[in-house]
């Protein structure tokens, strides 16, 4: 049965995600951490940089828009490939510090606002999507880190697809 969102719930997840990828891809030789999908995909490096980019570009920033309730409530276009230039000339250290810091500073944020139910309720307007409460935004957060966990692991699992064999059929994240 899917969760309701609640915020203690979604922390649980936001602040495990920094030592989960640090866990998962510190001190891994590039030869991991840049192969990626194909066009337009990310590495494991890239996830880490979108993510360091969200965390100044997105999440917080979105969720003041729609606290602030002023005239404006409309958020900028969100460049997902703005990890491209911010992350050149980082090693995947840097970019691992980086998160785990402005992480745990837009969460000591997040915790500070105290957020009632009636805040929740507010309103922002993506772009693309159109009217989002702020409930919506903080639960898109938790699923975004989750599908970047995944999304990491599956980019790393590819490395091998070829030298599984036949085990290939027994591996989905090989194949889906």
């Amino acid at each position: 049965m899917p969760m309701q969102f609640d915020l203690t719930r979604a922390l649980e997840v936001l602040e495990r995600t920094p030592a989960t990828l640090r866990a998962l891809l510190g001190g891994l030789p590039e030869a991991w951490t840049a192969p990626n999908e194909g066009p337009e995909t990310f590495s494991a490096f890239d996830n880490v940089g979108h993510l360091v980019h969200g965390e100044r570009a997105d999440w917080i920033v979105h969720a003041r828009i729609i606290l602030a309730q002023g005239p404006d409530r409309g958020f900028a276009p969100y460049d997902r490939f703005a990890q491209n230039r911010e992350s050149q000339g980082k090693r995947m250290a840097d970019l691992l510090d980086e998160f785990a810091h402005l992480r745990a500073g837009n969460l000591d944020t997040l915790r500070g606002w105290r957020l009632t139910e009636r805040e929740l309720a507010l309103q922002g307007e993506h772009p693309a999507l159109g009217t989002v409460t702020l409930r919506q935004l903080l639960s898109a957060w938790v699923v975004h880190d989750l599908g970047h966990v995944a999304q990491t692991a599956r980019v790393l699992a590819r490395q091998y697809r070829d030298e599984v064999g036949p085990w290939v059929a027994y591996l989905p994240v090989l194949t889906r």
